[in-house]
């Protein structure tokens, strides 16, 4: 009876010990390059701003952050400004010069730029953001 009862017990044992391997977490932050294509503004604004800068851009303060607003922002009145800030980060702000191509943070800086009550006109271009983009450095390569 004790033979019957101790083979089963044995044979689960395998299926309990660790895995063979490190355990990894379902994220976004093991995705290494470039985000999904996002060709306009608005997808950008979408998909990376507006999760800390709201859906109406008008930022948001709790739990030891403030997000500021893009609504009535004076800083946005120069082009270089929110260029140079999602170049490089600031405060709080993750730089994303690694992770979004010129064009596509020309494109959200001339959306943030005349959306949520902004009327800038002079539009940002790809070769303007890649004239602020830090120089890269050997270990980046």
């Amino acid at each position: 009876m004790r033979k019957i009862l101790l083979l089963p017990a044995l044979a689960v044992l395998p299926l309990l010990a660790a895995p063979a391997g490190p355990a990894r977490a379902d994220s976004a932050a093991a995705v290494v390059g470039n985000v999904q294509p996002m060709t306009t503004g608005e997808d950008v604004y979408r998909h990376v701003c507006q999760g800390c800068h709201m859906p109406d851009g008008k930022g948001a303060t709790g739990a030891g952050a403030q997000f500021p607003a893009f609504a009535g922002n004076a800083k946005l009145q120069s082009s270089a400004y929110p260029v140079y800030v999602i170049l490089n980060g600031y405060g709080g702000m993750p730089w994303f010069s690694g992770v979004l191509k010129d064009d596509q943070i020309a494109n959200v800086v001339n959306y943030i730029r005349t959306h949520f009550g902004n009327h800038y006109t002079d539009a940002v271009s790809a070769s303007d953001v890649a004239a602020q983009r830090p120089p890269v450095t050997p270990q980046e390569q």
